[in-house]
């Protein structure tokens, strides 16, 4: 295997060098010993052997580890070819390369509805009772077994549930047709016949759960299903083996007590018939993880021994030069080394319009080259990508749970118990009150009211419109960590930004150049990057960038001296340039002049102003400034238009922080703010009642982004810091904001819809299936009916939440 420097679990030093190690065994045996490890193979240049294993030491300090007596060695090109020792390859004489062994990972299971539930093999949910799903999804969307084994149940329930249902229709005609067509009691064996495997085989899996719910004391919707169609199958059944331990009262025309045979086992066909469709529905939501899985592609062009070949990505190793041709997707995250492009980088910022990269620019994994051809180097590879942290925060926030999930859990805790207790009443009440044969009738509406009840749908109203929601965020740029800052969003009503990297592009550019008539903007501009060649300073840069873009070439420059908070001198062909600021001018007697009232006007555009002397004549000034990003203005707009008040933190100066404000239109800012500072500022706002969301770069203000309700961290680049807020926004910019807002609000009124849904249908659902509507109407709800709105209740709530999928933000 590959130990790389910063995935080395240890680490140790020998005659000036520094060897890296897969664990403390290896280094402890090499310190031990480094004579006898370092003795160079004559049969592999570069190895040095390390008690049976060997090791090559490569530039970078990459330790390779191969243990000799266990590896198989493969051929690149011939993939059958395998050895166990190296050598070339018999087929085509390449060299052979040591054998990749395939990730051994663990899948863990959890329910969809308490996601605290995790379980290193699939089964059920020993609280609701519901199939564990997969905690990982994958790029494949793996076959259900669930979903197989209930389909097939469904459909052997289906057949022999259609002709059981054609005889019990036909038995209710006028004349009743088929008790003189069969021998005398023939036709309640018949459907005992045809009722006993849907009930007992197809209902199987819903009374095994229904018996776990009890034996756990957490009573669920399958708990209410046994109960149901248990009752309904074995008075059937004793009425069918001993009618006559029943009174004549009980009996219908034929002499014989009613059976439901019929109804049991169309609510098991029916219940199965929902499972299917909410096993399909469920494997939906994942479709937003298996999307982002999907856009990175298989292979990757790299340059090697000055040759190109395919290799697969997960063979890609930090360094590695890569080709990326037009049209292709770029493999993994890395710095442009050559070439030019433009690039789509919508499936992962957001952004539809293709983004310019040139020579130095950072390109992304899994987006898409749209023209031109570039060399890249990698340095983001396999779990460290952009993609794989955006695919995890997603699997990480779907299983998350909102606050507003709370009033759904204690509804549920007390729901089953108390149908329960309305089908015991129902069925009391039908048996002392109701028409003849009244036990019939009671255990008719008694089953209803427990088969129409489901928790189910309550349970699935929260965590499938999280899952969705999130998912679909992933595709706009914006990453949320976990639902509870999901559901904050759409309550905040004070958002606090940083300026340096949120409202501002973070990289310094020279905007203004004011010369004196004897010297030119380029003589000013290339006697200036001259001499700041040799500085460290963050201006220093964009000086350095001013004069490549207009390809001045630069000379070298001796005698350089620093002078702290005043700037910088040396000779330039000859010439003493000073480039400073008042301080530094008045040090060596040059006056300003006209200069000042120039350099006043650029500092009240918010501009850092550098003036700049040759050989003693002031020669003009540069105004350096932090562009305004582009989307900043209008992203502030129509946060203002929600009624969101907007405040900026920053550490920048007054004059610079007034300016900057002034332009975008934000009234309120704070100035030369530390950033331990910050926080304190956000929580004088908390203490006046406001609901605070906190913007920044992630770095120097993680402690306001975790004091703020909701804690935005602008991602950069291929930089995404997940951990510093609790949603990360992948372009940087607020613009993201305002889809996360969006996002918010549109999932919040989804989920209060579901859970509209839920409460309404049970509220609706149950005193109807109890018969209160009979006395005035003469209206009975059939428990096949119950059944049946009962498996599309759940239905309706993932399909409602699927709609998040198409959401506009």
């Amino acid at each position: 295997m590959t130990v790389h420097p910063a995935t080395a679990k240890a680490k140790a030093e020998h005659a000036g060098e520094t060897y890296f190690f897969c664990c403390s065994g290896c280094a402890q045996k090499f310190l031990a010993h480094p004579e006898e490890y370092l003795k160079p193979r004559s049969s592999a240049a570069g190895l040095v052997t390390l008690g049976t294993k060997q090791v090559q030491v490569a530039p970078t300090s990459t330790a390779r580890h191969t243990n000799s007596a266990q590896d198989m060695y493969v051929c690149p090109m011939c993939a059958e070819v395998r050895e166990s020792k190296p050598g070339p390859c018999p087929s085509c004489g390449m060299a052979l390369e040591p054998e990749r062994p395939k990730a051994l990972t663990k899948t863990e299971y959890t329910c969809p509805m308490h996601p605290q539930i995790v379980r290193s093999e699939p089964g059920n949910c020993p609280i609701c009772g519901m199939a564990l799903e997969p905690r990982t999804v994958t790029a494949v969307e793996e076959e259900n077994p669930e979903l197989r084994d209930m389909t097939r149940r469904f459909w052997w329930s289906m057949t022999l549930t259609a002709p059981l249902l054609a005889i019990a229709m036909a038995d209710m005609l006028r004349g009743m047709p088929m008790q003189p067509a069969l021998p005398k009691g023939w036709l309640a064996w018949i459907e005992l016949l045809l009722a006993t495997p849907v009930v007992l085989w197809g209902g199987l899996p819903f009374f095994q759960r229904g018996w776990t719910s009890l034996l756990n004391r957490s009573t669920n919707m399958f708990t209410l299903i046994a109960i149901g169609t248990g009752v309904a199958y074995v008075y059937s059944l004793v009425a069918t083996l001993v009618p006559s331990i029943f009174p004549a009262s009980f009996r219908e025309m034929s002499g014989r007590p009613a059976v439901y045979f019929e109804a049991a086992a169309a609510i098991v066909t029916l219940v199965l018939l929902g499972q299917v469709l909410e096993l399909r529905a469920r494997s939906q939501t994942g479709a937003a993880i298996r999307a982002l899985l999907n856009l990175a592609p298989k292979t990757a062009r790299v340059l090697r021994n000055a040759k190109e070949e395919d290799i697969s990505l997960d063979q890609v190793k930090v360094g590695d030069r890569l080709r990326v041709r037009p049209g292709e997707k770029i493999p993994v995250d890395g710095i442009v080394l050559e070439g030019h492009s433009s690039v789509d980088e919508s499936m992962i910022t957001g952004e539809s319009v293709p983004v310019e990269k040139a020579e130095g620019g950072r390109v992304i994994g899994a987006t898409v080259n749209s023209s031109g051809s570039f060399i890249m180097q990698a340095e983001h590879v396999g779990s460290e990508t952009m993609l794989a942290q955006i695919v995890k925060l997603v699997g990480q926030a779907q299983r998350s749970r909102a606050p507003i999930q709370r009033l759904a859990d204690k509804v549920a805790g007390w729901f089953v118990p108390a149908v329960i207790a309305v089908a015991v009443v129902t069925f009391i009440a039908w048996a002392l009150f109701g028409p003849e044969p009244r036990f019939a009738h009671a255990i008719v509406n008694a089953v209803a009211v427990l088969i129409i009840a489901c928790p189910c749908a309550l349970g699935l109203a929260t965590p499938m419109a999280v899952m969705v929601g999130t998912g679909r965020g992933a595709h706009a740029g914006v990453l949320i960590k976990n639902a509870e800052a999901l559901e904050t969003l759409e309550k905040v009503d004070t958002l606090v930004v940083d300026k340096t990297g949120t409202l501002t592009e973070g990289k310094p550019r020279v905007v203004s150049i004011k010369t004196r008539e004897a010297f030119s903007e380029d003589d000013l501009l290339r006697a200036l990057a001259s001499l700041e060649q040799g500085s460290e300073h963050p201006l220093a840069s964009a000086i350095l960038v001013a004069a490549r873009e207009r390809s001045l070439s630069m000379a070298t420059a001796s005698d350089f001296h620093s002078y702290a908070g005043r700037g910088i001198t040396g000779n330039v062909e000859g010439k003493l340039v000073v480039a400073g600021n008042e301080a530094l001018f008045a040090d060596h007697s040059v006056l300003l002049d006209r200069l000042w009232d120039e350099a006043e006007e650029c500092r009240a555009r918010g501009q850092t102003v550098i003036f700049v002397a040759i050989d003693q004549h002031a020669a003009g000034l540069v105004g350096i400034a932090d562009p305004v990003k582009p989307s900043t203005g209008a992203a502030l707009d129509e946060l203002g238009k929600e009624g969101i008040g907007i405040a900026m933190l920053t550490g920048d100066s007054w004059a610079t922080a007034s300016a900057v404000a002034r332009e975008i239109g934000i009234p309120e800012f704070e100035a030369e703010v530390l950033p331990e500072k910050k926080s304190e500022a956000v929580a004088r706002l908390q203490k006046q009642g406001r609901i605070v969301a906190m913007a920044g770069d992630g770095i120097n203000d993680a402690p306001a982004l975790a004091q703020a309700n909701v804690g935005i961290a602008m991602g950069t680049g291929t930089d995404v810091a997940i951990e510093s807020g609790s949603i990360t926004l992948v372009k940087g910019d607020l613009a993201g904001i305002v889809r996360a807002r969006k996002l918010s609000r549109a999932t919040m009124k989804n989920i209060r819809q579901n859970l509209f849904f839920a409460f309404i249908y049970n509220s609706i659902g149950v005193p109807i299936a109890a018969g209160i509507l009979y006395p005035f109407f003469g209206l009975l709800l059939s428990p096949i009916f119950a059944a049946a709105a009962m498996s599309l209740s759940s239905v309706s709530v993932i399909a409602n939440s699927l709609r998040l999928r198409k959401v506009k933000l």
